[in-house]
């Protein structure tokens, strides 16, 4: 698809900021899905675009927080990378055969009780704690499941995967932000490989919005460990709330 050049610097600051807010809150989707859809591509060309260029990001934002010392369980990181990559694959394929249009109305009532739940314990993922869930356990339950939900649906996989990171895992916010890139990033990915396959990615599209993710992702991560919770806190409140709002409008119109 030719698109006019005062579409490429736009796609390049919208690949940008959606990176830097999906490296420290997720939600980049909110930003980037609407601008693809107003090039005038097709809704699948859109998903499947916005996978390839948000893998990218994602991959960085996740090479940074490795690199910072945030991703060291690597036995946990393994169990939870295949339990993902084997739920969004069937995520993935049950699109094409199952309706997902039944899980809007329920997603932005469960994103306003996370956002709730975050504003009301202030402490919420300050410090670790003790798991309530051993990481094996864990992995397996949480990958299959949101891993799934990431191939089917997706809106809000990083809401579900850091709340649950914190109150089940005893993680502190700013590692549940890096474990939960490092699944989104596994999802992402296969989902991406499914688009691919069916022929739904528009590549310059897609490139020129992955230079801008590649640079919003390294900048969201470092902000995000040099602000800590602090920072990253009110990001993911506000981000989590705009999604929700965003889906019950949908399902209202």
């Amino acid at each position: 698809m030719t698109l006019t050049p005062v579409w490429y610097p736009v796609l390049f600051l919208t690949g940008l900021t959606a990176g830097f807010v999906d490296a420290i809150a997720g939600g980049g989707g909110l930003i980037t899905v609407p601008v693809l859809l107003a090039t005038g591509i097709s809704p699948q060309d859109a998903l499947g675009t916005n996978k390839l260029q948000s893998s990218c990001g994602t991959a960085l934002a996740t090479l940074h927080y490795a690199r910072k010392g945030l991703l060291q369980d690597t036995r946990m990181l393994a169990m939870g990378i295949a339990a993902t990559a084997v739920g969004a694959a069937a995520g993935t394929f049950s699109v094409s055969h199952v309706k997902s249009d039944f899980l809007r109305p329920a997603i932005p009532v469960l994103l306003v009780l996370i956002a709730l739940y975050t504003w009301f314990r202030p402490a919420l993922g300050r410090e670790s704690r003790p798991a309530r869930l051993s990481p094996a356990l864990f992995s397996c339950l949480f990958g299959l499941v949101l891993g799934f939900y990431d191939g089917f649906f997706g809106p809000g996989t990083g809401a579900f995967w850091a709340v649950a990171c914190v109150t089940l895992l005893g993680l502190d916010l700013l590692s549940a932000t890096a474990h939960t890139k490092m699944m989104n990033l596994t999802s992402n990915l296969v989902s991406l490989a499914v688009f691919i396959r069916a022929g739904h990615a528009q590549w310059g599209i897609g490139a020129v919005m992955a230079a801008g993710q590649i640079v919003g992702g390294h900048l969201g991560a470092s902000v995000a460990v040099r602000g800590g919770v602090k920072f990253i806190r009110p990001l993911f409140l506000s981000v989590v709330l705009l999604l929700a709002a965003r889906l019950l409008w949908q399902s209202l119109h």
